[in-house]
């Protein structure tokens, strides 16, 4: 699942898993003393492999609904797409050109690459497996059956082939391949039947390629047979059941499907570009052009066909993946959205934030006055965004006492409220700034349609530093009060701006007046928009300048209060932890003594457990119905707890060429619900799995007499859901 919300399926947008794996090959950051074992490293390329097996454990548990299965299993398949797209993609075009510099482990690429490869297909296979014994039987128990078309009856083909006369035969383009008609184009990820078709009259064998349709339902639904049963088929078998239709007078020999993955990243020199978005629009159109680097064939793929096709895309063997029908399962996704509440996890219902809730029913909350009360700390998707972040830009359109809203978008949807409000805003007359950065990957077209849209509201719409993505979730108020004084209020987050992905993305988020705060971040946004020069924030710590600086004075503090004998801790919860500088600092702190705690949903380089070394490190992974996606960091500073929140993973790409943000938690409330997070998480008797040292994850999500251990995300919607008003407010 790319950084935050690869496309609007799956885990990525309706519900979790997402992959964040995005990085940049290049050297480690890491300045290396001699003091530390060489192999001190987890492959990251293999560790983001490891993640993605995790989602197909989920796909596989017996215990987890159905559908949702389902949906781990369309996940896995989609994650797996978009990590050949681009980190082999990149991996593959750096050995092509000579630039490939060793890997995070110290290995040539060329061997990774291997391995990869291997275990890559290893995995695909075992999610073919996990489809067809053990989620397929199950649900044709429960009435959905994927039929095949030697299932069906002879009044069942007949009612299809109506279905096939009007509904697809007349979208399908079969393209031959002769003297007259050369080899066409295969687009990425695009799903076809390689066809061989003999002449009766001439004997002569030719190859076709038919283009199996995206705009067509990839499982056709068969019609009502008095079954009550559900019941599908794929396209592709529909299609090649009806091929003589497709080429009459020709003997169909052969038929096979097969995919191709093509390198699908986007390079675009700002430095050369007077107009970035003119450039990228011309890239994207270029992407699906780019070089394959994985081809897909069914496993009853002769060689002929096999050798055509490798010859033509200018493949390698090691790069053809040859699996059981049906290829691309992401296609379950459509499955998976059957209306069956039964065969889904049960609804949770997101609560307003006790500190936003009005003491009076049907009256509308005044977010501002909220905020001045103190600072109040969110928790999505168990606390609504609606009632919180939404509500707090839609109220400051209204409010005419508001003079200017600023704020970054990474990515959002174009009938987002959150892009509404600033239009509004605009329209009223208020400053509006909107930093949008519309190099986050695969939503780069979409940023482009709703900049344009920003831009004709007359909302002011700049795309930041050059050279840099602006990665960090900020918004800030601007407001008149009583008197005529101004005063800031602020939202940071861990999350973006996005009203479909807060549903299903874990992330936190702070509202505040702090006046430190509102002046930190009004120079940050003057350098994001104009050329100011920022050297310090007081209550931020902002990347790229500052904030592997303080993350690395913070660990060093620990290591040196542990070999005080004072009390030390750290504690981080993060998506993707690869950074060799911060890893360091970490095995430094554990062999001075410093318990480390890390909860990583993905990539993780670290490794735990090792004497000497990594022994007072543990690494744990969560991952259900919901994307862990909140970035944490906690340090214990001898009783007096530093703790920050924000956007920032512990990858090169994050602390050197993004702009992030952390701000620092400092209500006494606050600092108790995080170390409730870190608590329940790290806790024996919550499910989650566990890193080992050889690199693999253990599921631990049973006790010792085979009952499930609570789950996380289920213990923290029913805490939150039943919080109550007590002496004080907790946020």
């Amino acid at each position: 699942m790319h950084d935050e919300g690869l496309t609007d399926t799956g885990y990525q947008v309706d519900g979790g898993v997402g992959g964040d794996f995005v990085d940049d090959y290049e050297e480690s950051t890491s300045v290396d003393d001699g003091t530390l074992p060489i192999d001190r490293f987890l492959d990251r390329e293999l560790s983001w492999l490891r993640f993605n097996q995790r989602v197909l454990e989920l796909a596989e548990d017996d215990a987890v609904p159905l559908l949702e299965r389902v949906n781990f299993l369309a996940i896995f398949a989609s994650n797996l797409d978009e990590f050949f797209m681009v980190r082999v993609a990149g991996l593959k075009r750096r050995i092509v050109t000579g630039l490939a510099v060793p890997t995070n482990t110290g290995r040539a690429p060329a061997d990774v690459l291997a391995d990869i490869n291997s275990l890559a297909l290893e995995l695909q296979h075992r999610h073919s497996r996990a489809f067809h014994e053990l989620v397929k039987p199950a649900l044709d128990d429960a009435g959905i059956h994927v039929e095949s078309w030697a299932d069906l009856s002879e009044s069942d083909r007949s009612r299809i082939d109506e279905i096939f006369a009007s509904q697809i035969f007349p979208v399908l383009m079969p393209l031959a391949v002769d003297p007259a008609h050369p080899f066409p184009y295969i687009s990425g990820l695009s799903l076809n039947l390689s066809v061989r078709v003999r002449n009766p009259k001439t004997d002569r064998v030719e190859f076709a390629r038919l283009k199996v349709p995206t705009v067509l339902p990839r499982f056709v639904q068969l019609p009502d047979d008095g079954s009550g049963r559900v019941r599908f088929l794929t396209l592709e078998d529909l299609i090649s059941n009806h091929l003589d239709e497709l080429f009459p007078g020709m003997e169909i020999l052969e038929h096979h499907e097969f995919r191709v993955t093509r390198n699908e990243d986007v390079e675009v020199d700002e430095d050369e570009s007077e107009n970035l978005i003119q450039a990228l629009e011309r890239e994207l159109l270029r992407r699906r052009f780019g070089p394959p680097i994985r081809l897909e064939i069914t496993d009853d793929m002769d060689a002929v066909t096999l050798g055509l096709l490798v010859r033509e895309l200018g493949i390698t063997e090691q790069e053809v993946y040859r699996l059981p029908a049906p290829l691309d399962l992401g296609g379950l996704f459509e499955i998976s959205k059957l209306d069956r509440p039964r065969l889904k996890y049960p609804k949770h219902v997101p609560v307003t934030p006790l500190q936003l809730q009005t003491s009076e029913p049907n009256t509308a909350p005044d977010v501002f006055a909220s905020i001045a009360r103190g600072d109040i700390l969110v928790h999505h998707p168990y606390e609504s965004f609606a009632t919180s972040v939404q509500a707090f830009l839609e109220q400051a359109a209204r409010d005419p006492n508001v003079l200017a809203i600023k704020q970054t978008l990474y990515r959002t949807s174009g009938d987002s409220p959150i892009i509404e409000a600033l239009i509004d805003a605009a329209e009223r007359g208020k400053a509006v700034l909107a930093l949008v950065e519309i190099k986050a990957r695969f939503d780069e077209q979409n940023n482009i349609e709703w900049a344009r849209k920003l831009e004709k509201a007359g909302v002011h719409v700049v795309y930041g530093l050059v050279g840099l993505k602006t990665h960090c979730k900020l918004a800030l108020v601007v407001r008149q009060e009583k008197g005529g004084a101004l005063k800031h209020y602020a939202h940071i987050g861990t999350g973006n701006y996005n009203p479909k992905t807060s549903r299903i993305y874990e992330d936190l988020g702070l509202f505040t007046a702090d006046d430190q705060v509102g002046k930190d971040l009004t120079r940050l946004f003057n350098e994001l928009s104009g050329y100011a020069i920022e050297k310090k924030f007081k209550r931020l710590l902002v990347a790229p300048r500052y904030l592997r600086r303080g993350l690395l004075k913070l660990i060093a503090t620990e290591t040196e209060n542990a070999r005080a004998g004072l009390p030390a801790g750290i504690r981080i919860k993060l998506n993707s932890l690869v950074d060799e500088a911060i890893i360091d600092a970490l095995y430094r702190a554990s062999a001075a003594g410093v318990p480390v705690d890390i909860v990583v949903r993905g990539v993780c380089a670290i490794v735990p457990g090792v004497a000497g070394l990594s022994e007072n490190i543990r690494v744990r992974s969560v991952l259900g119905r919901y994307l862990e996606h909140s970035r944490i960091f906690a340090f214990h500073n001898n009783g007096d707890p530093q703790v920050y929140i924000g956007s920032a993973d512990m990858m090169h790409r994050n602390l050197d060429r993004r702009v992030e943000a952390l701000i620092r938690l400092v209500d006494p409330h606050h600092l108790a619900d995080i170390d409730e997070i870190f608590a329940v998480t790290m806790s024996d008797r919550t499910a989650s799995w566990h890193l080992q040292p050889d690199g693999d994850w253990k599921r631990v999500h049973r006790d010792e007499r085979d009952r499930p251990l609570a789950d996380l995300q289920n213990v923290t919607m029913n805490a939150i859901a039943t919080r109550r008003r007590g002496g004080t407010a907790r946020a």
